[in-house]
């Protein structure tokens, strides 16, 4: 009688121990997906005149694969003058603000801003919780009149500690780009 008792528990225990130790759907990890973004604004007011604005809007209507994105410059900056900027993003396909996103995620993006324009410069006046810039707020600085561009970069999960990362250099930041845009910039 020990011995079917013996047996008999030991068995059971065994289909416990694998019954139990079976992988679940709930230890499945699955990739983040990267944001869609169509909608990329960049404004820029004067903070000795908040009249004096100029707005950067690039919108993909139709998202990738489709027509190309327009982008458009209203405005025109003056030289001399330091501008406060606001960047924001959106996938207006689905009606989301990605700015939302990349606030709360604020360690893993960073915006860069390049310009060809001499002595056009930019500041980063956000950090994330470790110090590192994230660019959803800026100054731009002119110091004469040109033309030329300006592009904006938002990068997913840079290396902020890299090499002038922090200072808005996009050489060493490394990452996925999740939206790159050109516009056409005037200063007089």
């Amino acid at each position: 009688m020990r011995s079917y008792s013996l047996l008999f528990f030991s068995t059971l225990f065994l289909a416990i121990t694998c019954f139990t130790s079976c992988s679940n759907d709930d230890d499945v990890m699955v990739p983040e997906e990267e944001e869609f973004i169509n909608q990329a604004i960049y404004t820029l007011t004067a903070q000795n005149d908040p009249t004096d604005i100029v707005v950067f809007t690039f919108l993909d209507a139709d998202g990738e694969g489709g027509l190309d994105g327009i982008s458009t410059t209203l405005g025109t900056l003056k030289a001399g003058t330091t501008y406060n900027g606001v960047a924001t993003f959106a996938n207006t396909i689905d009606g989301e603000d990605i700015t939302e996103e990349i606030a709360e995620e604020d360690e893993e993006h960073q915006i860069f801003f390049q310009t060809t324009v001499a002595g056009l410069t930019f500041a980063y006046t956000d950090q994330d919780p470790m110090g590192n810039p994230i660019g959803l707020t800026t100054t731009a600085t002119t110091d004469a009149a040109g033309t030329g561009t300006i592009t904006i970069t938002l990068r997913h999960e840079p290396a902020k500690g890299a090499s002038g990362v922090s200072d808005g250099d996009i050489t060493n930041a490394g990452g996925e780009t999740d939206i790159e845009v050109t516009f056409d910039v005037t200063v007089e």
